[in-house]
């Protein structure tokens, strides 16, 4: 089609500005007004993008010719550059982290939208962004982040942007952010017109605004609202929180003498190798990979969504023929490692030991505990409660795992991009997590008969999704035990650097495509979310750590019920 319209058009540019641009601005208005959906406009990029490309040579050579009527004509400056001033917008994930699916959507919808993108990629420190902006003349700078520890970074850099005497609009998103936390922590900082966006259809109307004619009614509006919004937040009215004692007084109960201990049958940790992952798809939450494409609604009920429907079932059909690509041409690896160790509480610590003469601690293990009063007289719960109390009596044990299924996700991604198939870029990554997480489902599975009390399930790939099993796998940087810095000590134990895992300094893991936690076998554990904590609780938490209160306040900052004294250093 490209060539056919070429032998039409007098320069190839005009068919760029012309058809091609005319069509991505349909394609912009549709997904605008909801009748085009984030995949689509992902596939419409896909085709723009490989008829520029097709293109480019045919301009190169116009130019070349250009340049050489130039030289004959005499005339050595001044050729008129192809194409048009487009606004710059600088994109970057934040020093520490390294997940940049959300990103790299936002970025490709925004070049639909003949916004030229500049994407630094991942651990992109504050110095990096700065300069970048400075010697690109970029007129927007968008921060992107999905671990907790960003947040600070995404501070850090507003307050540096300040420091530099920057005007340009500063973007905020990601899946950790949220308005409270932009208009509360961030906007503050920096005297420029900071923004959340919450996703990519948002994103276009924001960026239109902050560069089109619209900006100062638009700066306006949303700074009032900000302001709105930190005085409801400085005015709230929080839960009321109990003092640690008063918490652990209503610690969950459990009568541990009447508790029959499952038993792993092997101690110490197993190292998985290239897992099959035909084996580990078949626990595929679907929900999720649908919810990364901005499709809501649960699978499978959303393939027949009266708008989202046939979207998402051409998104499904694309990711299971990629998905069995994958598979069939082993062009992913998954490894893992787990393992069990005899452990027991202390206080709000769970001690795990060498072996089972309870003797030599391997590691401790503290824990945090809810400190907001709870209806209905239910119990201020803490991980440790799950675990036999040292003083019981009670040998029990507890588990840990790491797994990856991002090993080469990364080149993939990459070989695509060459091929100027974002779509596909994409949908790697996006099945790589998916993959992750349906191998720390599939472990999990292996862990429960291996400790005996999982060894009669019978259930359904389904029945798992659902987690209709007894114990629980808690996440370090999840609700129950927030805090990213403790998966050092998890690593460290697993040597789950052994299989190709690592830890950023803010401890995000490398490759993104990778889930480790904590397994708990007690039949009545659950997932909580340990909330606000009170300057009591993390003093005693600090200690617990053997770490300044400082530094712990930094880890945990969007979990206290306080504010911290301000601090000069970065963690």
């Amino acid at each position: 089609d490209v060539e056919e319209a070429r032998q039409q058009y007098a320069r190839p540019l005009e068919i760029i500005e012309g058809p091609l641009m005319d069509g991505m601005k349909i394609v912009g208005d549709l997904f605008g007004a909801g009748k085009m959906f984030l995949p689509q406009v992902v596939k419409s990029a896909r085709a723009m993008k490989r008829a520029v490309a097709y293109l480019l040579p045919f301009m190169e050579a116009e130019k070349e010719l250009a340049r050489k009527a130039a030289a004959a004509n005499g005339v050595a400056e001044g050729l008129q550059t192809l194409g048009h001033d487009q606004k710059k917008i600088l994109m970057a994930t934040v020093k520490g982290d390294v997940h940049d699916i959300g990103k790299n959507i936002v970025g490709v919808v925004l070049a639909c939208n003949n916004y030229d993108v500049i994407d630094l990629g991942v651990m992109v420190p504050a110095a990096k962004i700065l300069q970048a902006a400075i010697d690109q003349k970029v007129d927007i700078i968008g921060l992107s982040g999905l671990i907790t520890p960003s947040l600070d970074e995404m501070v850090f850099v507003a307050r540096e942007m300040e420091r530099h005497g920057f005007k340009i609009p500063l973007l905020i998103g990601g899946a950790t952010t949220s308005p409270q936390h932009t208009a509360v922590k961030i906007a503050h900082e920096y005297s420029g017109p900071v923004v959340h966006v919450h996703d990519a259809s948002r994103a276009v109307d924001v960026v239109s605004s902050l560069l089109g004619g619209r900006l100062a009614e638009f700066d306006r509006a949303n700074r009032e609202a900000q302001e709105t919004t930190r005085q409801k937040y400085a005015g709230r009215k929080e839960k009321p929180l109990l003092t640690i004692q008063q918490a652990r007084a209503n610690k969950f109960n459990y009568d541990w003498n009447e508790h029959v201990i499952a038993t792993p049958w092997f101690l110490g940790r197993r190292y998985l190798d290239d897992v099959p992952l035909a084996d580990i798809s078949k626990f595929i939450d679907w929900t999720f990979f649908f919810t990364a494409w901005e499709l809501k609604g649960r699978f499978p009920a959303i393939l027949d969504h009266p708008q989202q429907g046939p979207a998402a079932r051409e998104l499904y059909e694309n990711a299971r023929a990629l998905l069995k690509r994958i598979i069939d041409g082993k062009l992913l690896t998954a490894r893992g490692v787990y393992g069990f160790w005899p452990a027991n509480s202390v206080g709000d610590d769970i001690v795990v030991y060498k072996d089972d003469s309870r003797r030599e601690e391997l590691a401790r293990l503290p824990m945090l505990r809810q400190q907001e009063v709870i209806a209905d007289g239910r119990p201020n719960r803490s991980l440790a409660d799950f675990i036999a109390p040292k003083e019981s009596l009670v040998p029990d044990y507890i588990g840990m795992f790491a797994v990856t299924a991002g090993l080469g996700a990364d080149d993939l991604a990459k070989a695509f991009e060459r091929e100027h198939d974002d779509y596909n870029s994409i949908m790697v990554k996006a099945l790589a997590d998916r993959l992750a997480e349906a191998f720390a489902e599939y472990l999990h599975a292996q862990a429960r008969r291996d400790w005996g009390y999982g060894a009669e399930e019978k259930l359904t790939a389904e029945d798992i999704v659902a987690e209709k099993y007894r114990g629980i796998r808690p996440a370090y940087g999840y609700p129950a035990c927030p805090d990213h810095s403790e998966k050092f000590k998890l690593f460290d134990v697993l040597d789950a650097r052994k299989v190709g895992i690592n830890l950023t300094e803010s401890g995000a893991m490398t490759p993104a495509a990778s889930v480790s936690g904590l397994y708990f076998s007690h039949p009545e554990a659950k997932y909580f979310n340990v909330g606000r904590v009170n300057r009591d609780q993390l003093e005693d938490y600090a200690r617990r750590k053997k770490e300044a209160l400082e530094v712990t306040e930094r880890w945990l900052s969007s979990q206290l019920a306080y504010e911290p004294v301000e601090f000069g250093v970065k963690c």
